[in-house]
Protein backbone atom coordinates (compact mmCIF):
# COMPACT_ATOMS: atom_id res chain seq x y z
CA UNK A 1 0.00 0.00 0.00
CA UNK A 2 1.17 3.72 -0.87
CA UNK A 3 0.30 6.50 1.22
CA UNK A 4 0.09 10.03 -0.61
CA UNK A 5 -0.31 13.76 0.28
CA UNK A 6 -1.43 15.86 -2.18
CA UNK A 7 -2.97 19.49 -2.66
CA UNK A 8 -6.39 18.12 -4.32
CA UNK A 9 -7.70 14.70 -5.10
CA UNK A 10 -10.34 14.23 -8.33
CA UNK A 11 -12.67 10.97 -8.13
CA UNK A 12 -13.69 10.69 -11.73
CA UNK A 13 -11.77 11.54 -15.45
CA UNK A 14 -14.87 12.34 -16.89
CA UNK A 15 -15.25 15.88 -18.55
CA UNK A 16 -15.57 17.91 -14.51
CA UNK A 17 -13.00 15.88 -13.53
CA UNK A 18 -10.36 16.51 -16.03
CA UNK A 19 -11.03 20.41 -15.74
CA UNK A 20 -10.78 20.35 -12.42
CA UNK A 21 -7.52 18.45 -12.41
CA UNK A 22 -6.08 20.78 -15.11
CA UNK A 23 -6.85 23.64 -13.72
CA UNK A 24 -4.96 22.87 -10.36
CA UNK A 25 -2.02 21.79 -12.10
CA UNK A 26 -2.29 25.31 -14.06
CA UNK A 27 -2.08 26.81 -10.39
CA UNK A 28 1.21 24.81 -8.95
CA UNK A 29 -0.90 22.54 -7.20
CA UNK A 30 0.15 18.55 -6.74
CA UNK A 31 -3.21 16.70 -8.11
CA UNK A 32 -4.05 12.98 -8.18
CA UNK A 33 -7.15 11.70 -10.45
CA UNK A 34 -8.91 8.49 -9.45
CA UNK A 35 -10.70 6.68 -12.03
CA UNK A 36 -12.55 3.56 -11.13
CA UNK A 37 -14.53 2.42 -14.92
CA UNK A 38 -11.59 2.01 -17.13
CA UNK A 39 -7.21 2.37 -16.85
CA UNK A 40 -7.48 4.99 -19.50
CA UNK A 41 -9.13 8.34 -18.10
CA UNK A 42 -12.83 9.76 -19.72
CA UNK A 43 -15.02 8.39 -17.82
CA UNK A 44 -18.57 7.80 -19.11
CA UNK A 45 -18.46 10.50 -21.31
CA UNK A 46 -15.93 8.86 -23.26
CA UNK A 47 -16.63 5.59 -23.28
CA UNK A 48 -20.73 5.25 -23.19
CA UNK A 49 -22.05 8.86 -22.99
CA UNK A 50 -21.73 12.00 -25.34
CA UNK A 51 -18.89 11.30 -27.18
CA UNK A 52 -19.83 7.43 -28.45
CA UNK A 53 -23.57 8.40 -29.05
CA UNK A 54 -22.33 11.76 -30.84
CA UNK A 55 -19.95 9.30 -33.23
CA UNK A 56 -22.84 7.09 -33.68
CA UNK A 57 -24.50 9.92 -34.56
CA UNK A 58 -22.34 11.11 -37.63
CA UNK A 59 -21.48 7.99 -38.66
CA UNK A 60 -24.90 7.28 -39.01
CA UNK A 61 -25.64 11.03 -41.32
CA UNK A 62 -22.28 9.97 -43.60
CA UNK A 63 -22.70 6.26 -43.64
CA UNK A 64 -26.65 6.20 -44.57
CA UNK A 65 -26.07 9.32 -47.16
CA UNK A 66 -28.91 11.19 -44.93
CA UNK A 67 -28.37 14.62 -46.40
CA UNK A 68 -29.43 13.24 -49.58
CA UNK A 69 -32.70 12.81 -49.59
CA UNK A 70 -33.09 16.44 -50.31
CA UNK A 71 -31.97 16.18 -53.87
CA UNK A 72 -34.27 13.17 -54.77
CA UNK A 73 -37.32 14.04 -52.95
CA UNK A 74 -39.48 12.00 -55.98
CA UNK A 75 -37.42 8.66 -54.08
CA UNK A 76 -39.15 6.62 -51.07
CA UNK A 77 -37.12 6.99 -48.26
CA UNK A 78 -36.47 3.30 -48.12
CA UNK A 79 -34.43 3.84 -51.41
CA UNK A 80 -32.25 6.66 -50.01
CA UNK A 81 -31.04 4.69 -46.88
CA UNK A 82 -27.69 3.52 -47.83
CA UNK A 83 -27.05 -0.16 -46.91
CA UNK A 84 -25.20 0.48 -43.49
CA UNK A 85 -23.72 -2.49 -41.15
CA UNK A 86 -23.04 -2.33 -37.31
CA UNK A 87 -18.97 -2.92 -38.24
CA UNK A 88 -18.91 0.15 -40.15
CA UNK A 89 -20.09 2.04 -37.41
CA UNK A 90 -18.42 0.41 -34.39
CA UNK A 91 -14.76 0.99 -36.55
CA UNK A 92 -15.73 4.81 -36.40
CA UNK A 93 -16.51 4.39 -32.95
CA UNK A 94 -13.59 2.53 -32.43
CA UNK A 95 -11.21 5.54 -33.80
CA UNK A 96 -12.79 8.32 -32.33
CA UNK A 97 -12.89 7.22 -28.59
CA UNK A 98 -8.61 5.71 -29.55
CA UNK A 99 -8.14 9.67 -30.60
CA UNK A 100 -10.09 11.00 -27.70
CA UNK A 101 -8.31 8.58 -25.02
CA UNK A 102 -4.65 9.68 -26.30
CA UNK A 103 -5.64 13.12 -26.32
CA UNK A 104 -6.51 13.11 -22.27
CA UNK A 105 -3.99 10.83 -21.25
CA UNK A 106 -1.68 13.67 -23.12
CA UNK A 107 -3.08 16.35 -21.68
CA UNK A 108 -2.85 14.85 -18.25
CA UNK A 109 0.93 13.59 -18.40
CA UNK A 110 1.44 17.38 -19.96
CA UNK A 111 0.15 18.45 -16.82
CA UNK A 112 2.15 15.86 -14.51
CA UNK A 113 -1.05 15.13 -13.14
CA UNK A 114 -1.00 11.30 -11.94
CA UNK A 115 -3.76 9.04 -12.81
CA UNK A 116 -4.04 6.15 -10.60
CA UNK A 117 -6.75 3.54 -11.36
CA UNK A 118 -8.88 1.87 -8.69
CA UNK A 119 -12.50 2.65 -6.82
CA UNK A 120 -11.68 5.59 -4.34
CA UNK A 121 -13.68 5.56 -0.91
CA UNK A 122 -14.18 7.86 1.71
CA UNK A 123 -12.38 6.83 5.29
CA UNK A 124 -13.56 9.70 6.83
CA UNK A 125 -13.59 13.61 5.26
CA UNK A 126 -10.06 13.85 5.35
CA UNK A 127 -8.63 10.70 4.17
CA UNK A 128 -9.20 8.12 1.13
CA UNK A 129 -8.39 4.95 0.21
CA UNK A 130 -8.27 3.49 -3.18
CA UNK A 131 -9.14 -0.59 -3.70
CA UNK A 132 -8.28 -2.49 -6.62
CA UNK A 133 -10.59 -5.08 -8.53
CA UNK A 134 -10.38 -7.44 -5.95
CA UNK A 135 -11.06 -4.94 -3.01
CA UNK A 136 -7.34 -5.08 -2.08
CA UNK A 137 -6.73 -1.60 -0.47
CA UNK A 138 -3.62 0.02 -3.19
CA UNK A 139 -3.40 3.59 -1.38
CA UNK A 140 -4.12 5.88 1.50
CA UNK A 141 -4.49 9.46 0.20
CA UNK A 142 -4.84 12.52 2.38
CA UNK A 143 -5.63 15.84 0.69
CA UNK A 144 -6.55 19.53 1.44
CA UNK A 145 -9.47 18.80 -0.93
CA UNK A 146 -11.86 16.98 -2.52
CA UNK A 147 -13.16 17.06 -6.02
CA UNK A 148 -16.17 14.60 -6.07
CA UNK A 149 -16.70 14.04 -10.29
CA UNK A 150 -17.93 10.32 -10.76
CA UNK A 151 -20.88 11.28 -12.86
CA UNK A 152 -24.08 8.81 -13.72
CA UNK A 153 -25.29 6.09 -15.13
CA UNK A 154 -28.70 4.68 -16.81
CA UNK A 155 -31.20 4.01 -13.67
CA UNK A 156 -31.82 0.44 -14.00
CA UNK A 157 -34.48 -0.94 -11.81
CA UNK A 158 -34.27 -3.98 -10.42
CA UNK A 159 -37.59 -5.45 -12.19
CA UNK A 160 -36.54 -4.67 -15.79
CA UNK A 161 -34.60 -7.84 -16.92
CA UNK A 162 -32.11 -5.83 -18.86
CA UNK A 163 -29.73 -8.49 -20.70
CA UNK A 164 -27.76 -7.06 -23.00
CA UNK A 165 -28.80 -8.20 -26.08
CA UNK A 166 -32.79 -7.39 -26.13
CA UNK A 167 -33.72 -5.49 -23.49
CA UNK A 168 -30.87 -2.48 -23.07
CA UNK A 169 -29.94 0.33 -21.82
CA UNK A 170 -27.80 3.62 -23.58
CA UNK A 171 -24.49 1.66 -22.32
CA UNK A 172 -25.27 -1.84 -23.94
CA UNK A 173 -27.01 -0.42 -26.65
CA UNK A 174 -23.35 0.12 -27.94
CA UNK A 175 -22.93 -2.98 -28.20
CA UNK A 176 -25.49 -4.26 -30.03
CA UNK A 177 -24.04 -6.81 -33.24
CA UNK A 178 -26.52 -6.04 -35.62
CA UNK A 179 -29.15 -2.50 -37.00
CA UNK A 180 -32.37 -4.10 -35.57
CA UNK A 181 -35.85 -3.83 -38.03
CA UNK A 182 -37.72 -2.74 -35.07
CA UNK A 183 -37.08 -0.80 -31.52
CA UNK A 184 -38.67 0.16 -29.10
CA UNK A 185 -37.53 3.21 -26.86
CA UNK A 186 -38.94 4.00 -23.59
CA UNK A 187 -38.63 7.80 -22.48
CA UNK A 188 -38.79 10.95 -24.57
CA UNK A 189 -36.29 12.82 -23.07
CA UNK A 190 -32.53 13.89 -24.49
CA UNK A 191 -30.62 10.02 -24.81
CA UNK A 192 -34.29 8.53 -25.66
CA UNK A 193 -34.82 10.63 -28.63
CA UNK A 194 -31.64 11.62 -29.67
CA UNK A 195 -31.02 6.78 -30.45
CA UNK A 196 -34.61 6.94 -31.71
CA UNK A 197 -33.61 9.20 -33.94
CA UNK A 198 -30.30 7.50 -34.61
CA UNK A 199 -31.77 4.29 -35.52
CA UNK A 200 -34.77 5.91 -37.98
CA UNK A 201 -32.64 7.02 -40.24
CA UNK A 202 -30.87 3.88 -40.42
CA UNK A 203 -34.24 2.82 -41.48
CA UNK A 204 -35.27 0.94 -38.12
CA UNK A 205 -39.12 0.96 -37.34
CA UNK A 206 -39.00 2.78 -34.17
CA UNK A 207 -41.88 3.75 -31.55
CA UNK A 208 -40.82 5.95 -28.23
CA UNK A 209 -43.51 5.59 -25.36
CA UNK A 210 -43.59 8.66 -22.97
CA UNK A 211 -46.04 9.42 -19.94
CA UNK A 212 -46.27 12.65 -21.65
CA UNK A 213 -47.37 14.26 -24.55
CA UNK A 214 -44.78 15.23 -26.75
CA UNK A 215 -40.92 14.54 -27.19
CA UNK A 216 -38.12 16.69 -25.34
CA UNK A 217 -40.89 18.00 -23.13
CA UNK A 218 -38.48 20.62 -21.70
CA UNK A 219 -37.49 22.24 -24.80
CA UNK A 220 -39.67 25.24 -26.40
CA UNK A 221 -42.67 24.03 -27.42
CA UNK A 222 -42.72 25.12 -30.96
CA UNK A 223 -39.77 23.40 -31.92
CA UNK A 224 -40.61 19.94 -30.15
CA UNK A 225 -43.28 20.09 -32.51
CA UNK A 226 -41.08 20.55 -35.64
CA UNK A 227 -38.97 18.07 -34.14
CA UNK A 228 -41.55 15.74 -33.67
CA UNK A 229 -42.43 16.46 -37.34
CA UNK A 230 -39.17 15.82 -38.65
CA UNK A 231 -39.01 12.57 -36.93
CA UNK A 232 -42.27 11.16 -38.39
CA UNK A 233 -41.31 12.23 -41.90
CA UNK A 234 -38.41 9.72 -41.62
CA UNK A 235 -40.37 6.58 -40.08
CA UNK A 236 -40.56 7.33 -36.38
CA UNK A 237 -43.47 7.10 -34.15
CA UNK A 238 -44.45 8.50 -31.09
CA UNK A 239 -46.74 7.42 -28.88
CA UNK A 240 -47.35 9.81 -25.79
CA UNK A 241 -49.50 9.36 -22.41
CA UNK A 242 -48.06 5.77 -21.93
CA UNK A 243 -46.68 4.17 -18.98
CA UNK A 244 -44.79 0.67 -19.38
CA UNK A 245 -46.64 -1.76 -17.05
CA UNK A 246 -44.81 -5.07 -18.16
CA UNK A 247 -41.41 -4.95 -19.76
CA UNK A 248 -40.33 -8.60 -20.39
CA UNK A 249 -38.31 -10.78 -23.19
CA UNK A 250 -40.75 -13.56 -25.25
CA UNK A 251 -39.45 -15.66 -27.92
CA UNK A 252 -36.35 -13.39 -28.06
CA UNK A 253 -38.07 -10.14 -28.76
CA UNK A 254 -38.38 -6.88 -26.50
CA UNK A 255 -42.41 -6.78 -25.19
CA UNK A 256 -44.18 -3.98 -23.66
CA UNK A 257 -47.48 -3.63 -22.05
CA UNK A 258 -48.62 -0.70 -21.01
CA UNK A 259 -50.64 0.77 -17.97
CA UNK A 260 -53.72 1.54 -21.10
CA UNK A 261 -53.60 -2.45 -22.22
CA UNK A 262 -51.62 -1.40 -25.29
CA UNK A 263 -48.75 -3.70 -26.39
CA UNK A 264 -45.91 -4.07 -28.10
CA UNK A 265 -42.96 -6.21 -29.53
CA UNK A 266 -39.82 -5.39 -31.43
CA UNK A 267 -36.15 -6.72 -31.54
CA UNK A 268 -34.81 -4.65 -29.14
CA UNK A 269 -35.75 -2.01 -26.55
CA UNK A 270 -34.27 0.58 -25.32
CA UNK A 271 -35.13 1.46 -21.59
CA UNK A 272 -33.94 5.39 -21.18
CA UNK A 273 -35.95 6.53 -18.35
CA UNK A 274 -33.61 8.44 -16.35
CA UNK A 275 -30.36 8.42 -14.67
CA UNK A 276 -28.75 8.02 -11.13
CA UNK A 277 -25.08 9.04 -9.25
CA UNK A 278 -22.48 6.98 -9.40
CA UNK A 279 -21.98 7.74 -5.61
CA UNK A 280 -22.64 3.32 -3.93
CA UNK A 281 -18.86 2.85 -3.30
CA UNK A 282 -17.80 6.21 -2.15
CA UNK A 283 -18.46 5.69 1.25
CA UNK A 284 -20.23 8.91 1.73
CA UNK A 285 -21.55 8.17 5.00
CA UNK A 286 -18.01 7.77 6.40
CA UNK A 287 -17.01 11.25 5.21
CA UNK A 288 -21.18 12.61 6.04
CA UNK A 289 -22.07 13.97 3.11
CA UNK A 290 -25.42 15.32 2.65
CA UNK A 291 -27.48 13.74 -0.15
CA UNK A 292 -31.01 14.84 -1.69
CA UNK A 293 -34.18 12.64 -1.85
CA UNK A 294 -33.06 11.89 -5.60
CA UNK A 295 -29.51 10.86 -4.71
CA UNK A 296 -27.41 13.27 -5.94
CA UNK A 297 -24.73 15.50 -3.47
CA UNK A 298 -25.66 18.39 -2.20
CA UNK A 299 -23.86 21.59 -3.10
CA UNK A 300 -23.72 25.40 -2.81
CA UNK A 301 -22.74 27.80 -5.23
CA UNK A 302 -19.59 27.50 -5.20
CA UNK A 303 -19.67 23.73 -5.31
CA UNK A 304 -19.15 23.17 -1.82
CA UNK A 305 -20.99 19.99 0.13
CA UNK A 306 -21.45 20.42 3.64
CA UNK A 307 -17.42 20.46 4.09
CA UNK A 308 -16.21 23.14 2.97
CA UNK A 309 -13.27 21.34 1.58
CA UNK A 310 -15.26 18.90 -0.43
CA UNK A 311 -16.33 19.33 -3.75
CA UNK A 312 -18.84 17.97 -5.75
CA UNK A 313 -19.22 18.67 -9.98
CA UNK A 314 -20.54 17.32 -12.90
CA UNK A 315 -23.86 14.88 -13.25
CA UNK A 316 -23.40 13.60 -9.65
CA UNK A 317 -25.06 16.78 -8.67
CA UNK A 318 -27.91 16.11 -10.83
CA UNK A 319 -28.89 19.02 -13.87
CA UNK A 320 -28.37 20.26 -16.22
CA UNK A 321 -25.95 17.32 -16.15
CA UNK A 322 -24.03 18.44 -20.06
CA UNK A 323 -20.61 18.00 -20.67
CA UNK A 324 -20.09 21.78 -21.49
CA UNK A 325 -21.27 22.72 -17.99
CA UNK A 326 -19.91 20.07 -16.21
CA UNK A 327 -16.12 20.74 -17.61
CA UNK A 328 -17.19 24.61 -16.18
CA UNK A 329 -17.98 23.92 -12.50
CA UNK A 330 -15.17 21.77 -12.48
CA UNK A 331 -13.03 24.20 -13.43
CA UNK A 332 -14.39 27.29 -11.48
CA UNK A 333 -14.76 24.78 -8.13
CA UNK A 334 -11.00 24.22 -8.36
CA UNK A 335 -10.41 28.29 -8.56
CA UNK A 336 -12.91 28.65 -5.62
CA UNK A 337 -10.84 26.19 -3.72
CA UNK A 338 -7.50 27.41 -4.22
CA UNK A 339 -8.20 31.23 -3.90
CA UNK A 340 -8.07 32.37 -7.95
CA UNK A 341 -9.90 34.85 -9.41
CA UNK A 342 -13.62 33.08 -10.06
CA UNK A 343 -17.24 33.93 -10.77
CA UNK A 344 -20.59 32.08 -9.66
CA UNK A 345 -21.64 29.54 -12.50
CA UNK A 346 -23.22 31.53 -15.43
CA UNK A 347 -27.15 31.99 -15.41
CA UNK A 348 -27.63 30.88 -19.09
CA UNK A 349 -25.67 28.58 -21.07
CA UNK A 350 -26.45 26.60 -24.56
CA UNK A 351 -28.23 23.14 -24.49
CA UNK A 352 -27.43 20.42 -27.35
CA UNK A 353 -29.41 17.77 -28.41
CA UNK A 354 -28.11 15.48 -31.02
CA UNK A 355 -31.14 14.41 -32.14
CA UNK A 356 -31.90 13.99 -36.34
CA UNK A 357 -32.29 16.81 -36.97
CA UNK A 358 -30.12 18.24 -34.31
CA UNK A 359 -31.53 21.00 -31.95
CA UNK A 360 -29.74 24.07 -29.36
CA UNK A 361 -31.03 26.84 -27.37
CA UNK A 362 -29.82 29.55 -25.06
CA UNK A 363 -31.97 31.29 -22.72
CA UNK A 364 -35.77 31.67 -22.21
CA UNK A 365 -38.20 29.36 -23.77
CA UNK A 366 -41.86 31.25 -24.63
CA UNK A 367 -43.27 29.19 -22.17
CA UNK A 368 -41.02 30.75 -19.55
CA UNK A 369 -41.71 34.13 -21.02
CA UNK A 370 -45.43 33.61 -20.54
CA UNK A 371 -45.38 32.53 -17.18
CA UNK A 372 -43.07 35.64 -15.91
CA UNK A 373 -45.37 37.67 -17.72
CA UNK A 374 -42.51 39.29 -20.50
CA UNK A 375 -44.29 41.52 -23.67
CA UNK A 376 -42.39 39.26 -26.07
CA UNK A 377 -42.26 38.92 -29.51
CA UNK A 378 -41.03 36.27 -32.41
CA UNK A 379 -38.59 36.27 -35.10
CA UNK A 380 -38.32 33.29 -37.52
CA UNK A 381 -36.32 32.69 -39.95
CA UNK A 382 -36.79 28.74 -41.98
CA UNK A 383 -33.84 26.97 -43.68
CA UNK A 384 -35.76 26.69 -46.70
CA UNK A 385 -35.42 30.24 -46.53
CA UNK A 386 -31.90 30.44 -46.66
CA UNK A 387 -29.08 29.64 -50.22
CA UNK A 388 -27.33 27.81 -47.98
CA UNK A 389 -30.15 25.14 -47.10
CA UNK A 390 -30.67 24.58 -50.81
CA UNK A 391 -26.80 23.97 -51.48
CA UNK A 392 -26.72 21.18 -48.71
CA UNK A 393 -30.21 19.50 -49.66
CA UNK A 394 -31.92 20.68 -46.17
CA UNK A 395 -34.96 22.54 -46.68
CA UNK A 396 -35.73 21.50 -42.79
CA UNK A 397 -35.08 23.70 -39.83
CA UNK A 398 -35.47 26.76 -38.09
CA UNK A 399 -33.45 29.13 -36.34
CA UNK A 400 -36.69 30.98 -33.73
CA UNK A 401 -35.16 34.31 -32.03
CA UNK A 402 -37.42 35.42 -28.73
CA UNK A 403 -36.84 39.52 -27.76
CA UNK A 404 -38.59 41.85 -25.60
CA UNK A 405 -41.51 43.77 -27.19
CA UNK A 406 -40.27 47.15 -26.16
CA UNK A 407 -36.53 47.17 -25.17
CA UNK A 408 -35.93 44.70 -27.95
CA UNK A 409 -32.88 42.83 -25.61
CA UNK A 410 -32.88 39.33 -27.23
CA UNK A 411 -34.39 36.84 -24.57
CA UNK A 412 -34.13 33.34 -26.07
CA UNK A 413 -32.42 31.42 -28.93
CA UNK A 414 -33.67 28.28 -30.29
CA UNK A 415 -32.07 26.38 -33.60
CA UNK A 416 -33.39 23.24 -35.08
CA UNK A 417 -31.59 21.64 -38.25
CA UNK A 418 -28.43 20.90 -39.33
CA UNK A 419 -25.47 22.67 -37.76
CA UNK A 420 -28.18 24.28 -34.77
CA UNK A 421 -25.38 23.07 -31.73
CA UNK A 422 -22.89 25.77 -33.56
CA UNK A 423 -25.16 28.40 -34.64
CA UNK A 424 -26.42 28.97 -31.08
CA UNK A 425 -23.49 30.43 -29.69
CA UNK A 426 -23.93 33.75 -32.15
CA UNK A 427 -26.80 34.32 -30.19
CA UNK A 428 -25.01 33.08 -26.95
CA UNK A 429 -22.47 36.04 -27.43
CA UNK A 430 -25.35 38.54 -28.19
CA UNK A 431 -27.41 37.89 -25.22
CA UNK A 432 -24.23 38.11 -22.75
CA UNK A 433 -23.77 41.53 -24.27
CA UNK A 434 -27.40 42.22 -24.10
CA UNK A 435 -27.77 42.82 -27.56
CA UNK A 436 -31.31 44.13 -29.27
CA UNK A 437 -32.91 42.76 -32.15
CA UNK A 438 -31.74 44.92 -34.48
CA UNK A 439 -27.84 44.34 -33.89
CA UNK A 440 -28.58 41.40 -36.10
CA UNK A 441 -29.75 43.56 -38.89
CA UNK A 442 -27.41 45.93 -39.10
CA UNK A 443 -24.66 43.60 -39.25
CA UNK A 444 -23.33 41.90 -42.63
CA UNK A 445 -23.64 37.71 -42.52
CA UNK A 446 -21.35 35.70 -45.00
CA UNK A 447 -23.34 34.30 -48.03
CA UNK A 448 -24.84 31.69 -48.08
CA UNK A 449 -24.42 30.56 -44.88
CA UNK A 450 -26.60 29.03 -42.46
CA UNK A 451 -25.80 32.01 -39.99
CA UNK A 452 -27.44 34.32 -42.00
CA UNK A 453 -31.09 32.86 -40.52
CA UNK A 454 -30.26 35.49 -37.72
CA UNK A 455 -30.78 38.75 -39.80
CA UNK A 456 -33.78 37.12 -41.15
CA UNK A 457 -35.16 36.19 -38.01
CA UNK A 458 -34.35 39.57 -36.56
CA UNK A 459 -35.58 41.06 -39.91
CA UNK A 460 -38.60 39.10 -39.30
CA UNK A 461 -39.42 39.75 -35.81
CA UNK A 462 -38.39 43.45 -36.22
CA UNK A 463 -41.36 44.65 -38.95
CA UNK A 464 -43.65 43.13 -36.49
CA UNK A 465 -42.96 45.54 -34.11
CA UNK A 466 -42.61 47.97 -36.52
CA UNK A 467 -46.43 47.08 -37.85
CA UNK A 468 -47.47 46.79 -34.37
CA UNK A 469 -46.63 50.41 -33.57
CA UNK A 470 -47.78 52.23 -36.83
CA UNK A 471 -51.29 50.55 -35.97
CA UNK A 472 -51.52 52.22 -32.26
Amino acid sequence: MEELSVDMVVIGSGPAGQKAAIQGAKLGKKVIIIEKSAPYPGGNCLFSGTIPSKTFREAVMILSRFYEKGFHPEEKETELIAEVSINDLKRRLSRVLDDERHMVLRQLLKNDIRLIHGTAQFENPHELLVLDDDQRLTHQIHAKYFMIATGSRPRNPVEIPFDNKIILDSTSLLGIDKIPESMIVLGGGIIGSEYASFFAALGTEVTVLDKRNRLLSSIDSEIGIHLQTSLTEVGLKFMGGKEPEEISRINDRAYVRCKDGTELDADILLYALGRTANVDSLGVDNAGIMMNEKGYIVVNALFQTNHAHIYAVGDVIGGPSLASTSMEQGRLATLHAFGGMTHYFPDFYPVGIYTIPEISSCGYTEDHLKEIGYRYEIGRAYYYETARGHIAGTNSGMLKILFHAETLEILGVHIIGRNATELVHIGQIAMSFHAKIDYFIDQVFNYPTYAEGYRIAALNGFNKIKHLKNNR
